[in-house]
């Protein structure tokens, strides 16, 4: 058992970290990418259907308000989404 550990520790290249530490990268791009968009269009919307509950008559503005402000959170979530793949597809 012991000598099939060290057949496969052995077997181990640099290319095969590097592999590695691309996917373990880009898997962490994501999630710490999409976690702050995640949070804040949720309040960003939460907050838009407490205004909407209060003043009925402002809904469009309102609505339109926080598709925009939802649109620019999101950048941030596209922009790790692009890192994650810059890291998967180029770097060697």
């Amino acid at each position: 058992m012991l000598q099939q550990a060290q057949q496969v520790v052995n077997g181990i290249s640099g290319a095969d970290i590097v592999t590695m530490a691309k996917y373990i990268g880009a898997g962490i791009a994501m999630g710490l990418g999409a976690i702050g968009p995640g949070i804040g269009e949720g309040i960003a919307a939460a907050h838009t259907v407490d205004a909407m509950a209060r003043q009925p008559e402002m809904e469009g503005a309102l609505l339109r308000t926080m598709v925009i402000g939802q649109a620019i959170s999101e950048s941030t979530g596209i922009y790790s989404l692009l890192i994650a793949i810059v890291l998967i597809f180029v770097a060697k």
